[in-house]
């Protein structure tokens, strides 16, 4: 067991906490007041190499998963808007990569960023008005006619709506069924039928273009369903067999992407924490330098515990994800639970510490503030991990009580073989 990040991996975060700085930061409060699209920003992204289908590829060699974490953590070090509408369409190259085949990764995936000095976008869309967190309870149809499908609902929420030149939607295909009826389509931002809604005016990261999606009588080729026609008919008929088919495309995408999700609120606790060092360095008092009074020093050290038990977490998480070790316990889930809270935890208690004039508009940590709320709401809210994290803990030890019982059973048999082998060799 090694902790430390390699070479490769340390000059990889040193080249993203410099973009965070000398790009990010000069330009979030700007983007932040006018809620305007970044592009400038985004195309500064690529320029560095942290925006686009390599940056992908980059991230998914690494062997130890931490690539991704670690570009989130410092890239939300910088401006968590202008971080999301950086790597926002990440989310629906996971999900095309999670269910898609090979045909349609190849195909779609560099739809989400375009390639050269062509800036493009993805977009997920699986919330809705009525269903919230709860992935089980969508009404967006999905209808076969011939060889179309059509799809009709309301998407919300969604980041890079109505910007997106690719949108992954999740809509049911049967209702009966609950989310194992749910099926995944690519639909593209001029798709007959298929228009942006309101945008949304948020708290925080608002860099990043939030919007409703509407999709009415809104029709796309066959082969846009991801995974296929062939493979959508044997998990239906799996499904009403009552055979076991495991989590949605969308559980599944969301499982992979929460670590990540930690990641980029720990990077706003991080640049708050930072931050207020900075600001308490320079202040004193008629005590003395204020970093050196009892109760700073306890705040202090309040929050740099909780940043790196934090980080631990998520950093478990993504190794585990990219080894392909099973998340039983709901690893995926406390990684972002845990980061999430204590991002919004870390940047109201910095802000109590220094004091009224961090509640002011434009103040750093009132940003920091703003911006980490949605960390715990947005892919599940943190009641919603806690859920998660509960029934699968449950599931786990029972599980693990069966293979005890069994073990001990076993165990019991082979000493009562044993006696009687002995008995029998006595007489």
């Amino acid at each position: 067991m090694d902790f430390r990040l390699n070479e490769e991996q340390l000059a990889f975060q040193k080249h993203c906490r410099a973009f965070a700085v000398e790009v990010m930061r000069p330009a979030a409060a700007e983007y932040d007041r006018t809620q305007a699209v970044p592009y400038d920003i985004v195309k500064k992204a690529r320029e560095w190499g942290l925006q686009g289908l390599e940056t992908i590829q980059k991230m998914g060699s690494d062997p130890d998963g931490l690539y991704s974490v670690i570009y989130s953590e410092e890239l939300h070090y910088g401006c968590a808007g202008l971080a999301l509408a950086i790597s926002g369409s990440s989310l629906a190259a996971a999900g095309i990569a999670s269910s898609g085949t090979p045909e349609q990764i190849a195909r779609w995936v560099p739809e989400c960023f375009g390639l050269g000095d062509e800036i493009k976008f993805g977009a997920y869309a699986v919330t809705e008005p009525s269903a919230r967190s709860d992935v089980r309870s969508l009404r967006t149809t999905a209808k076969r006619d011939g060889d179309e499908w059509v799809l009709n609902g309301t998407k919300v929420f969604i980041s890079n709506g109505g910007i997106a030149d690719v949108h992954v939607v999740v809509a049911t295909v049967d209702p009966e069924l609950g989310h194992r009826g749910h099926a995944s389509f690519i639909v593209t931002k001029d798709t007959p039928g298929f228009r942006q809604g309101k945008k949304e005016d948020k708290l925080g990261i608002r860099a990043s273009q939030t919007t409703e999606l509407i999709l009415e009588d809104c029709r796309i080729p066959l082969d846009q369903l991801l995974g296929g026609v062939e493979k959508l008919d044997k998990k239906l008929e799996r499904a009403r067999s009552g055979q076991r088919s495991g989590a949605s495309g969308a559980l599944a995408t969301f499982e992979i992407t929460r670590p990540f999700v930690g990641a980029s609120a720990l990077g706003i606790a991080q640049a708050a924490f930072d931050w207020t060092l900075d600001f308490l360095e320079g202040v004193e008092d008629e005590a003395g330098p204020v970093l050196d009074q009892q109760r700073v020093q306890q705040v202090i050290a309040d929050v740099a515990t909780e940043i790196e038990a934090a980080r631990l977490l998520v950093w478990r998480a993504a190794w585990m994800g990219r080894n392909g070790v099973p998340m039983t316990g709901g690893q995926g889930s406390m990684s972002k639970l845990k980061a999430g809270d204590v991002a919004m935890w870390a940047t109201t208690t910095l802000m109590d510490l220094v004091g009224p004039e961090a509640s002011l508009a434009d103040h750093p940590l009132e940003k920091f503030f703003r911006d980490a709320k949605i960390y715990q709401i947005f892919e599940g809210t943190a009641q919603v991990q806690r859920l998660v994290v509960s029934r699968m803990q449950v599931a786990e030890h029972r599980g693990r009580k069966t293979v005890d019982d069994e073990t001990a059973a076993a165990a019991q048999e082979g000493v009562g073989s044993i006696v009687g082998d002995a008995a029998q060799a006595v007489a």
